[in-house]
């Protein structure tokens, strides 16, 4: 099948119109996205958009051939004016199944948001899953697909579960080419924009780029080790947390730990939790050794400096004497113990760590030795891993990336 991407926005578009924010005011030119609209092989149009035969002819596709239209989600505002010769508009009800003059068989498939998704099989058997804004297929938990899809059309930066929950039941396999479509101005176009699609294993493609099923196109993967660096309040963990969210499966390995009668430590974990992914599972452990050494599901370890604090705990490092006596060589060990691990694992990790090397001087010998030791142990581990980032007020500066 021949697929045509008309548009790649938002139902708005973007820029969004009379919007202020950054990220319209640079969405122009060859950066604007029209309304997500699909054409395939001609004959099958894919949601009805303002412009859709301008935006064809400019894609040099007459939708003179188009044979049904279908709908995927309640347009609001203005009705869409039906273009001269297009046959009227609808949708499919969910679980039925069309069959197309042209050739293609089309089925609904039901979502958990309003709207309606299409499973397109072309004359040629290839398939085309294409997926409404803000939908994830409802009920596929735990049924396995027949085979994967050739090509995903998903809402994959506002909904990206939904691909992990497609990824763990088999319909979106290694080969399977996902493009991000309904991009809005949550994330600026560009570099950013290419970084969060590629975490997620996915593309964006301009408007009126034409795909083929079938075809291979190469995503770069996942570093299997990430370090990401941070001040209080970066949004270093939303980043972490970014990297993984469209894996079917993820440990998420707190090391905060619980802290009786502090409420406020409290209400930071429950935000923490509130904000993962429901199908994520979570650690609370600081024995991470045996977890990276064992094989499973990839780790999202957040975060080193409280690691720090218990491994200085357990080897009495606080103390001036103790460390004098034999702390430092304690703490040493259980560092060298962690870097190793870091080193060997074969599990896709993600660390988070307090970036400390900014100048400040901590009052106290305890506190300059914590700071000294997770500056030792950054550099350590930020050696071992592929792709090192450095967030700064929310903006994910790489500092080491793997090889393109």
């Amino acid at each position: 099948m021949e697929l045509t991407l008309l548009g790649t926005g938002t139902p708005e578009g973007l820029p969004r119109p009379g919007c202020p924010c950054a990220v319209c005011a640079v969405s122009v030119g060859t950066r604007a996205r029209a309304a997500t609209s699909v054409l395939v092989d001609g004959a099958l149009l894919l949601d009805l958009t303002p412009g859709a035969v301008l935006a064809g002819a400019r894609a040099g596709h007459s939708l003179a051939g188009v044979r049904q239209v279908l709908l995927t989600h309640p347009h609001d505002g203005p009705a869409v004016e039906l273009p001269p010769g297009l046959p009227a508009a609808g949708r499919v009800p969910d679980g039925r199944e069309l069959a197309v003059i042209s050739g293609h068989r089309v089925r609904a498939v039901p979502m958990d948001a309003p709207g309606t998704g299409y499973e397109v099989t072309g004359p040629d058997g290839t398939r085309l899953l294409y997926l409404p804004p803000g939908g994830a297929p409802a009920g596929t938990e735990g049924v396995p697909a027949r085979h994967p899809y050739d090509v995903v059309l998903a809402d994959v930066l506002g909904r990206p579960e939904a691909l992990a929950r497609l990824r763990s039941t088999g319909a979106v396999g290694p080969a399977t080419d996902v493009i991000a479509v309904h991009l809005d101005h949550d994330t600026p176009p560009g570099r950013e924009l290419e970084r969060r699609c590629a975490a997620a294993g996915a593309r964006a493609v301009p408007d009126g780029t034409t795909v083929t099923t079938g075809d291979y196109h190469a995503v770069p993967d996942v570093p299997r080790r990430t370090l990401v660096l941070g001040g209080a309040r970066s949004g270093k963990s939303v980043e972490a947390e970014r990297r993984l969210e469209a894996f079917p499966e993820v440990t998420y390995v707190a090391t905060g730990g619980t802290r009786d009668g502090d409420a406020e430590w409290a209400q930071r974990v429950g935000l923490h939790r509130e904000r993962r992914p429901a199908h994520w599972r979570t650690a609370e452990t600081c024995d991470l050794v045996p977890l990276l050494e064992l094989p499973g599901a990839p780790l999202l370890i957040d975060c080193l400096a409280l690691w720090l604090t218990d491994a200085m705990d357990r080897a009495g490092a606080w103390d001036d004497a103790v460390w004098a006596a034999g702390g430092q060589k304690e703490l040493r060990a259980r560092i060298a113990d962690l870097v190793a691990a870091v080193r060997a694992t074969r599990r896709t990790v993600v660390l988070v760590s307090n970036e400390v090397g900014s100048g400040v001087v901590p009052a106290t010998a305890s506190g300059r030795r914590f700071r000294d030791e997770l500056g030792r142990l950054n550099n350590a581990v930020a050696g071992e891993c592929e792709h090192v980032l450095l967030v700064v007020a929310g903006q994910a500066l790489a500092l080491k990336e793997p090889p393109s």
